[in-house]
């Protein structure tokens, strides 16, 4: 599978979650670090924890990948899977609003959302 193939997996997978503000960001030529980020929003701790589990889960059962390292501090309200290629950010609205992760990368390399 390959990175945008995944990252599309991934933003899906959140999507069937229910998380919200869904975005895929091609970063390609911006990060040395991953080809692609999702990033999404949460509602509250619960719902977190659920979009994290079912992103792994359905990636893992329709594709066959498992990210390599997953930060999995719900409580914090930023939690990563890192599947090398593809980063998911799952974060609560406020954490979202605070950093402002997305102004780093821009409006252009933006593939889709809700």
């Amino acid at each position: 599978m390959n990175s945008f193939d995944l990252a599309q997996a991934c933003a899906a997978a959140a999507r069937d979650a229910k998380a919200t503000d869904v975005a895929v960001y091609d970063l390609r030529h911006t990060s040395s670090i991953t080809d692609y980020a999702v990033v999404c929003t949460a509602t509250s701790v619960p719902h977190l924890r659920a979009v994290l589990r079912d992103v792994d889960r359905l990636v893992e059962e329709k594709h066959g990948v498992s990210p390599v390292y997953a930060e999995r501090t719900p409580q914090a309200l930023w939690s990563v899977l890192d599947y090398i290629d593809v980063m998911v950010h799952v974060m609560a609205a406020e954490v979202r609003d605070f950093y402002r992760l997305e102004d780093f990368w821009s409006a252009a390399n933006r593939l889709g959302s809700d």
